[in-house]
This record gives C-alpha cells, sequence and structure tokens, in this order.
C-alpha cells in the first residue's frame, strides 16, 4: 500500500497553526528554538501538561534532555505586538544556538525551573519533563507545568500570518538552514545515506 503523503501533508499541516517558542537552561546556557509541533498534553484542567517534539538535530533538544525543563511560548498576532513576536520567531528560528547566544537578543526573565521566560510572547507554559518518546528524528517530550501566565490580550500569532511578514531574505536564510536539519532527520529515521 502506497501512502498519498500530499494529502497526508496537507491534513497533518492543518494542526499546527501556531508557531511555538521553545526555551530551556542547561548547566547555566540558555537556548531555544522556534516548533511548529507543540500543544496541550492532558484533559485534567488542574493538572496541565504541554508536549514539545525537537528533532535531535538542534542543541535545544539536547539541552531539554539534560535538564528536564522547557518553557513553550505563544506568539501575538496583536498590531501592536507583532514586531515583537516576529522578532522572537527570527531570532529563535533563524539561526542555532551553537552559533551563539540568541537568548541575549530577548527580553526575559528567569521562570521557576530557570528557563527563559519571553517577557515579549503572548503568554507561556513553564514545564518539567515527565515523560520522553524517542522517536528517531526527534524526541516527544511532556512536561507538567510548574508555571504559566499571559501576557497579551490580542490573538494568537498563526504560521501562515507570520510567514506572510517575515522578510524575503529572513525565509532564504531560514530554507538554507533547514536543509542540514532536515537531512540529519532524514538519517535518524532511514539511516545515512551510502
Amino acid at each position: 500500500m502506497s501512502v498519498n503523503t500530499d494529502a497526508a501533508n496537507q491534513v497533518l499541516s492543518g494542526l499546527r497553526p501556531f508557531p511555538v517558542a521553545v526555551t530551556t537552561i542547561d548547566g547555566g546556557v540558555a537556548n531555544g528554538l522556534m516548533s511548529l509541533s507543540a500543544g496541550a498534553a492532558s484533559i485534567i484542567p488542574e493538572a496541565p501538561r504541554a508536549t514539545i517534539s525537537l528533532t535531535k538535530y538542534n542543541k535545544t533538544h539536547d539541552m531539554v534532555l539534560s535538564s528536564g525543563v522547557f518553557a513553550m511560548h505563544i506568539l501575538s498576532a496583536d498590531p501592536a505586538e507583532i514586531d515583537a513576536s516576529l522578532d522572537i520567531l527570527m531570532t529563535l528560528g533563524g539561526s542555532s544556538g551553537r552559533d551563539g547566544d540568541k537568548i541575549a537578543k530577548l527580553r526575559t526573565k528567569t521562570g521557576v525551573t530557570g528557563a527563559p521566560i519571553l517577557l515579549d510572547a503572548h503568554g507561556y507554559v513553564e514545564c518539567r519533563v515527565v515523560g520522553v518518546l524517542d522517536v528517531q528524528e526527534s524526541t516527544i517530550f511532556v512536561g507538567d507545568v510548574v508555571a504559566s501566565e499571559v501576557f497579551s490580550d490580542g490573538p494568537k500569532l498563526r504560521i501562515g500570518e507570520a510567514w506572510g511578514k517575515l522578510p524575503a531574505e529572513w525565509i532564504e536564510q531560514y530554507e538554507a538552514n533547514h536543509v542540514p536539519q532536515l537531512q540529519s532527520a532524514k538519517d535518524h529515521r532511514f539511516g545515512p545515506k551510502a
């Protein structure tokens, strides 16, 4: 049986409308990235959980695996806050933490776990990891929410809206940076090419 990957990707892409900024700290070093694979992980209102899926290519993946903490931030689409949201997206999604400190460029406070909290985000949940699932190219982390806050009354930023406002040269650089990450994911899942 053959899978129609175009149909599968069309259905699945509709499940990831919000870009999420993930931050963490490990050994006193803070880092973060942008993800489209995050969400709620509990139906119990008084015991919320969050889930993130991070590819093994990213430094943030290794840091969350080691420290067991992360903060997941939603970005704001409010007209007065959109520029700050796009700055977060471009800062965390435009380069690797292996190339330097990305977090220092953003307004933050220290969360209860020590993870940096992005003050220009729409809101956040801060988590301690309670479950880890290795799925070859990435790891799914489930965390108990230990702190949360909403900073904005505005709407949440959707990826389609964000992508339409990003500079063309940034998108071009992002796509070039994404090539080795995608290859790493394929190598983890299918094995390296001979």
